[in-house]
Order: C-alpha cells, then structure tokens, then sequence
C-alpha cells in the first residue's frame, strides 16, 4: 500500500471517528427498573420523547422521587449530558450522587446517538439545540427549579456551548471537554499518523477531514470552540480532567478553566478518558450541586431530611438501585485521599 493510499485510509478511519463513532446499542430495560430504591427511599423513572429544532425525536429519561416521598413539588435538577460513543445510559451511575440530595436527573439521547433519531454526531455543534430543548420543557414542566448541567466529553462541550447563552442555569460540571476541534482533529491526526508525516501533510490530511464532516454532518469543525465561550459564561463551573486521557488530552479543560470568566475550580482525576470516576470526585460533584442548585432551601423545612441529605466528606459508598450494575469505581490513590480535605475547602461556590 503507498504512503498517500494509507494516508487516505487513515483519514477516512478519523472523519468517521468524529461524527460516527460506534453508536451505543441498548433496550429499555438496561436502564434499569421504573421505579426504584436508593438508602430507603423510592424514585421512578419516566421516559419521554422531544423533537429538536431538525425535527429529529430525541429520547430521555426523568428519575426523580415518586410523588408520596417528593420533598417539594419543585425541586432542583441536573441534566446530564454523555459522551461521543455513549447514551443516556451514562447517567445510570450519576443516580446515587444527585438523587439522595432532592436532585432529579435528566439525560438523554443526543441526536445521532443511542435510540435517537440521526445519522452523525456534531460534537457540540447541534447537541447545544437538543440541549436547549430539554432546558425548555424542563422550565415549562413547573416541578424544576435550579438546573445544572454535568457533561463529560462531548457533553462537557456542549454544556459549554450553551452557557453562553443561557445565564440562567445554576451550575456545570464540565469532565473532559475540548477546547478547540480543530486543535483537537490536528492531535488526532498526529496519533493516527504518529507523527512521522510533514505537518503541510497533516494539514492536507485536516482539510480532508474538515470537507467530509461538512458535507456529511453539515457543519464546520473551525466554528467548534468552546474556548471561545467561556469568556462570556459566568455561571459557577467544576472542571475536571484524567491525568492519562490520551483522547482529548487535559491542557484542553485547563485551558478552558483559565478563560473562563466565572466562578470556577478545577480536578485532576486518575485513569483515561473512559475511565470510572473515583468517589472524591462523585462526593466533589455533590457538594458542588448541593450548593449550586440551593439544596438546603429544599429540606430545612424537615430537620430530619436535612441530616440526611447534607453531603459529608465521610459518606458511606451509596447503593445502586437494584438491577444496575455499573462499573465499579476507581480506588483513590493516597494523594487523592489526601487531596480531599483541600479541594472540599477551597469550593465555595
């Protein structure tokens, strides 16, 4: 095979790489069951349909308590925003952290994903309308109050894509984001010719990409830069990144936390960028929302339900609802462990 017939395979494994990884293939029912148990409390899941502004159907999904065990008829919510190659089914592991505070979770199908309607995925592009959509019927369903929004990777991105132009919402975790697509489809272009090509070679390679995902996915990957966002976003922000993702490499979130203009912490968490998150992150995550999304505004009205709600550093690990069987967690190293008591004071939020 010559030099530029491997390159041009090589290519064509990236453009499609971008806009159609393997789509995630699930049923109904690996979402586990309808209604559910979590430290003896009962949630139920509601799964509904929307359409976008393409008119494509997105699928999601609603956990929240069931009407008898409801602390209030409105209560805080966290729309949780998966990955290039997932699904909502992302958002199984997030049940224990937020629903045991009074958050409910939303998550769903970005369109080109799971069960939704499309072809490609946009990295950001047209996710920020679908997300757009969920915010809207969230706030015309009268039982939300705050929203948050946790996004990893392309959802990371995409919550960032939206901030902007939407002060309204109360808080985001952002795990993994991007920077820049084209700064990150030039990374990937390194790796998939490791590095050994010209870079007016890469360059060509780029463009080659660039062309194919307009025409397939009809949009610009130079119009894809979120660093160019977070200047005018100032909604209170929790970055993360792994120290060995290799995918999208963490200069790209700590760039973003250095632009970003509102209040903002940032983590270093172990593994990949597929990796389970460690608990000092998830227990991060809950004091981050509990305190973004007011939550003691929601049980000081029963003293017993604010002992039990309040997050503690010294949390017991949660149960997941029965029938799930998530990913087990990673173990924190002992600089984690010794990381905890610093980063739980420096949030204020």
């Amino acid at each position: 095979m010559s030099f530029f017939s491997k390159l041009y395979e090589q290519y064509t494994e990236l453009w499609r790489a971008v806009i159609r990884p393997p789509r995630d293939q699930y049923e109904i029912k690996d979402l586990g069951p309808a209604v559910f148990s979590i430290e003896n409390r009962t949630y139920q899941r509601t799964d509904l349909s929307l359409k976008n502004p393409r008119g494509l159907t997105l699928v999601c999904s609603h956990f929240e308590p069931i009407a008898a065990e409801r602390p209030a008829q409105r209560l805080p919510c966290v729309v949780y925003l998966h990955g290039n190659c997932s699904s909502r089914l992302e958002a199984v592991s997030t049940l224990p952290v937020l629903l045991p505070f009074n958050i409910t979770v939303f998550c769903l199908d970005f369109a080109g994903s799971g069960l939704s309607d499309g072809e490609y995925l946009s990295l950001g592009y047209y996710e920020r309308d679908d997300l757009a959509v969920v915010v809207d019927h969230l706030r015309e369903s009268y039982g939300v109050t705050c929203i948050g929004l946790w996004g990893r990777s392309m959802g990371a991105s995409t919550a960032l894509l939206h901030a902007d132009r939407d002060p309204s919402i109360a808080g985001l975790v952002l795990d993994s984001p991007f920077s820049d697509l084209k700064v990150l489809c030039e990374e990937l272009v390194d790796g998939y010719t490791n590095s050994r090509v010209p870079r007016w070679v890469t360059g060509i390679a780029l463009q080659m990409v660039r062309s194919s995902i307009s025409t397939h996915a009809d949009f610009d990957i130079y119009d894809l830069a979120p660093v160019q966002h977070v200047s005018k976003s100032f909604i209170p922000a929790l970055f993360a990144a792994a120290y060995n993702d290799h995918f999208i490499p963490p200069h790209h979130a700590k760039e973003l936390h250095a632009a970003y203009a509102g209040d903002k912490n940032f983590i270093m968490v172990e593994g990949d960028h597929n990796s389970s998150r460690s608990k000092f992150f998830l227990d991060s995550v809950s004091i981050f929302f509990f305190n973004t999304l007011q939550c003691e505004l929601l049980v000081k009205h029963d003293p017993r339900e604010a002992a039990a709600a309040r997050p503690s550093r010294e949390s017991a690990p949660r149960p997941f609802p029965d029938g799930f069987q998530p990913r087990p967690p990673l173990r924190p190293p002992v600089e984690a462990v010794e990381m905890r008591d610093e980063a739980l004071h420096q949030m204020s939020f």
